[in-house]
């Protein structure tokens, strides 16, 4: 089964470049899709000099949106969502997540990250649902495009879809594998105020899918 790795990123120059050689050495990945959601640095350059195919958004257009542009553009049986800001992803963090769906274990695989940073294990031990880190059917995100759901209620939304449609879910620890956070990256006014837009985007997710509110 072929596999695409899509990684949407937004200003993520200090990490991107580490993912994009990780997931390129790694040689699991038939497509790797760099999705930069509006980046104002060097993310989308990293991208071109490594050889990955790169989609440029001149304006954010949040991660959903990102994801499923990256996901269009693919041919792959397998979808790998990987965040550009991660620290430590090695290749077995990544056959952690594609084993499951090759092996059809699973119809979706989430990752937990374990022993990486007190604070970003707590708050994956709080909200699994939340991980970026995925792997998935192809029929998955076909069935999600019919969803009303945007920015960063995509994992909110995979959630409830494997609900509804009774998707067999693997969640997987991912030792040693930790993100930078929004306070670190935008300081910390700014990156709290983009995690109360994130959770607020979630709750929306939440109550239109679970509750069918539009």
């Amino acid at each position: 089964m072929s596999v695409a790795a899509i990684i949407p990123a937004f200003n993520e120059e200090r990490t991107v470049g580490s993912v994009l050689k990780t997931i390129i050495e790694s040689g699991l990945c038939n497509e790797i899709i760099l999705v930069s959601d509006g980046s104002t640095d060097s993310t989308s350059d990293i991208g071109r000099a490594l050889g990955v195919k790169v989609i440029d958004f001149k304006k954010n257009k949040g991660k959903f949106t990102a994801v499923l542009e990256g996901f269009k553009l693919s041919n792959s049986d397998i979808i790998l969502m990987i965040d550009a800001d991660l620290v430590g992803l090695k290749k077995e963090h990544l056959l952690k997540l594609i084993e499951p769906i090759k092996k059809n274990e699973a119809d979706m695989s989430i990752g937990i990250f374990k022993n990486g940073r007190g604070a970003t294990d707590l708050a994956q031990k709080i909200t699994p649902f939340l991980s970026g880190q995925r792997a998935l059917k192809r029929q998955v995100l076909e069935k999600l495009i019919e969803y009303p759901v945007e920015n960063y209620g995509l994992e909110m939304a995979l959630t409830i879809l494997a609900k509804r449609e009774n998707l067999k879910v693997k969640m997987v620890d991912l030792y040693d594998l930790t993100h930078v956070m929004k306070e670190e990256k935008r300081g910390l006014l700014k990156g709290s105020l983009a995690r109360l837009k994130m959770y607020r985007d979630v709750i929306k997710a939440l109550i239109k899918l679970k509750f069918g509110v539009y």
